[in-house]
């Protein structure tokens, strides 16, 4: 029974990390560009603590990285000229403070001295790597379909998208950035367009999302039910060996 314990509490354990995913997955339901994850699981084959003619190793539970959906979310028209939205496969690409960090977040602004930003106050970087600066007193700012940017009869620059060939590089680096793991080199996404004026909201659907909650935490629940009855017969064992004694 010690066995079973073990297994059903490494189950718990990856309940628990799945139902962590799936609470944050809702948090951030009306956060742009957000893309939507799941937990990875895998079985981990360990020698069993005793075993009476039972299977040889034992299948622990155990989680396998997090899956994350790269499906694009809907555009919503805000009207807001330095708002960019990306139509297609494609990031991004903003200065951070240890290298280049990849979004699908187009919320971006000037600062004081007319570098377009991100709402983090990152440098939003040009389809060659540098940054891009806007002069106000030009007029207002055009940013067409593949990101040439002007104002009036005067080109500014070109807002970058990139793409790379295996998403799965992509790591979380926080504030809705992604940082590159890999020696890969990002590639320009010459397939996407960009909206201007426009926004991507979340690819998160909430009624899948409540419905994975309500099954990992039944699952939870029986997994809980599972160990209290082995506890309880192991219990019941050991009394009834002692009265044989």
């Amino acid at each position: 029974m010690d066995n079973a314990l073990y297994v059903g509490l490494s189950r718990q354990l990856v309940l628990r990390r799945e139902m962590d995913i799936i609470a944050n997955n809702i948090a951030n339901l009306d956060t742009n560009g957000f893309k939507v994850e799941s937990l990875k699981q895998k079985t981990d084959p360990a020698s069993p603590a005793r075993t009476f003619g039972g299977p040889k190793p034992v299948k622990f539970v155990s989680a396998d990285g997090v899956n994350r959906d790269f499906s694009q979310g809907v555009l919503v028209k805000t009207g807001a000229t330095l708002d960019l939205a990306i139509e297609g496969q494609g990031f991004f690409q903003v200065q951070g403070t240890n290298g280049a960090r990849f979004t699908r977040d187009g919320r971006f602004t000037t600062d004081p001295t007319g570098k377009l930003v991100s709402q983090g106050g990152l440098p939003v970087l040009d389809d060659s790597g540098g940054e891009i600066i806007i002069d106000t007193e030009k007029g207002q700012v055009s940013i067409g379909q593949d990101g040439s940017m002007s104002q009036g009869n005067e080109r500014i620059g070109k807002v970058g998208m990139f793409t790379f060939a295996n998403a799965g590089v992509l790591e979380k680096a926080g504030d809705n950035l992604y940082r590159n793991t890999s020696n890969l080199t990002p590639e320009k996404a010459e397939a996407a367009n960009l909206r201007q004026g426009h926004l991507e909201s979340s690819n998160v659907k909430p009624i899948i999302e409540i419905s994975r909650m309500v099954e990992v935490s039944r699952a939870y629940e029986t997994t809980s039910k599972m160990i209290d009855s082995g506890a309880d017969l192991s219990r019941r064992a050991i009394e009834r060996l002692g009265r044989v004694q």
